[in-house]
């Protein structure tokens, strides 16, 4: 093998905040804050954490939706963040999104077949009509859907039917890497289960390799052979899926995993309740951002923040204390 497929080094992203005397930028929100991870070909890397913890917006800096403030990612060996207009657009081919919400990101003046289809025409992939028809309909019975339904508008599909055309776009560019943003976020949990196991179900058909963005940590075990968890806009830790279920070295992790239900009554679990609210991201904490909140906190988390370090073979942490 050449490398890990996709290679997250640094990336930071902050956004301006204007005030209102012409428009002056007063200060900034520090969205992501110096971000590196890889990806393998064919594994899923789960992206957790809060709300506003920075998880969507690296997938969209990935992918150049939301252009970085600095870092770099490198694609298949190619560096996307120093790409031109025309080099990204050809790069795109290989990396697509399926976005959180299947109600607002399909125009809903366009039929199933144009949405689904809009791609190949853009990327001159089809030689003629039937042939995009051909291919229209082949991808949506790729994801569970009828070729009557092409002529269809998205209003009158429901939330998981509508995710599944989402799913259809993304793969009709037949790319290496989704970033999977929130896919079942907004399903019901019934839909959740349905939509997780087609996407494991086409990532084993077409050799995919998923970012999966979540904040549902029973969803992320389930699909997830590595996990990277995100505080803040900083990673705290990444490991393999069991073992960062079973044995958490953050603090932070600790916490998330004892909020996740649990659906065995006889099993519990000494719940770990985090004091305070989660810092204003224009104004981090100074050291590490987790210690107003960190039960294990010292004078030293206040004043040094921890590096990112390895801890055992594959696993990585950013807390003083873990081993």
């Amino acid at each position: 093998m050449g490398g890990p497929l996709l290679r997250v080094e640094n990336l930071v992203k902050h956004f301006p905040v204007k005030g209102a005397l012409f428009s002056r930028e007063v200060d900034q929100v520090r969205a992501v804050d110096g971000v590196s991870f890889c990806i393998d070909a064919g594994e899923t890397l789960g992206l957790v954490g809060e709300s506003g913890c920075g998880k969507s917006t690296t997938g969209r800096c990935i992918l150049r939706l939301t252009e970085p403030t600095s870092g770099e990612v490198w694609f298949d060996g190619r560096n996307v963040t120093a790409m031109d207009a025309q080099a990204l657009r050809l790069v795109r081919r290989d990396m697509q999104i399926i976005f959180q919400d299947p109600y607002a990101s399909l125009n809903p003046r366009m039929t199933v077949g144009a949405i689904v289809g809009e791609a190949l025409t853009i990327h001159k992939l089809a030689n003629n009509a039937q042939e995009y028809d051909d291919r229209v309909v082949h991808l949506l019975e790729t994801v569970g859907l009828h070729a009557d339904h092409m002529r269809r508008y998205p209003h009158e599909f429901s939330g998981g039917q509508r995710q599944r055309i989402g799913i259809a776009r993304a793969l009709a560019v037949s790319p290496k890497l989704i970033v999977c943003d929130e896919p079942v976020s907004a399903l019901d949990v019934s839909v959740q289960a349905q939509v997780i196991n087609l996407l494991e179900d086409l990532q084993q058909k077409f050799n995919l390799t998923y970012l999966f963005v979540a904040h549902d940590l029973s969803v992320v075990e389930h699909i997830s052979t590595r996990v990277v968890v995100m505080y803040l806009g900083r990673i705290v830790e990444i490991a393999t899926a069991r073992e960062l279920y079973t044995t958490p070295k953050h603090p932070y992790t600790e916490a998330l995993l004892s909020a996740a239900p649990i659906p065995d009554p006889q099993v519990k679990r000494k719940r770990i309740v985090l004091e305070g609210d989660v810092p204003n991201p224009m104004r981090p904490p100074s050291g590490c951002h987790f210690h107003p909140r960190c039960p294990r906190a010292t004078e030293r988390c206040a004043s040094e923040a921890p590096l990112l370090r390895e801890i055992a073979p594959g696993r990585v942490s950013a807390c003083h204390f873990s081993a």
